[in-house]
Order: C-alpha cells, then sequence, then structure tokens
C-alpha cells in the first residue's frame, strides 16, 4: 500500500515535498521510485532509490530533486527545487525489484507549477 502526499499548485521557481508512506511489504528491501505523469503524456521516470541508498535521476531532476528514504519509518520522500511548469503532472511513488520491473505503484499526487 502506497500513499502519496504532499502535492499541491506553487509558482515557478517554488518547492514542494512529497512523501509516500507505504505499508504491507518490507520497505527496506525494494527499490523505490518517484515516476510522474503529465496530461496527455506517458509516464516518466523522476528517480529511483536503491535499498543500499544508492540515487538516480532523470536529467530534468538532477540538481533540482532529491529522493530519500526512512526505511526505520517506510517512507520515501523527494524534494523538489526550483520547479519549473513543465513540472506540472501527477507524481507516484513505485516499487520496483532488483532488475527495475514495476511491482505496483500508488495513486499519486497532483504537482500543479504556474508561471
Amino acid at each position: 500500500h502506497l500513499v502519496e502526499s504532499g502535492g499541491g499548485t506553487v509558482r515557478a521557481g517554488g518547492s514542494l515535498s512529497l512523501s509516500c508512506a507505504t505499508s504491507g511489504f518490507t520497505f527496506s528491501a525494494f527499490d523505490m521510485n518517484w515516476c510522474r505523469q503529465a496530461p496527455g503524456k506517458e509516464a516518466e521516470s523522476v528517480s529511483l532509490i536503491e535499498t543500499a541508498g544508492d540515487v538516480c535521476y532523470s536529467d530534468f531532476a538532477n540538481g533540482r530533486f532529491t529522493v530519500s528514504r526512512d526505511n526505520a519509518e517506510n517512507i520515501l520522500y523527494l524534494q523538489m527545487n526550483n520547479l519549473k511548469p513543465e513540472d506540472t503532472a501527477r507524481y507516484f511513488c513505485m516499487v520496483s525489484n532488483e532488475t527495475g520491473d514495476p511491482l505496483f505503484q500508488g495513486q499519486g499526487t497532483q504537482v500543479t507549477v504556474t508561471s
């Protein structure tokens, strides 16, 4: 079970902090992803954080977004700074296996960035 929160509407240049509260599985044993989907577009990866804490970001997120995880609280985070209108999308967290295959995802939280 994955529940995202923290979305909202901000002006360009602003920040938002997303959370993904998890339950029902061993959070620390799985790689976790943030993905997003804008209206009329395919879903795309935002960031990955592996079980050991290694992270990677899509180019658009590099330098602006920071992913982290709290294995004690079973929560995934995404700090987003310097937001741009093109960041407007539904952001959702996703559990993946060691080969990157998606296992399940949350419903998402809407992020809207105005110019």
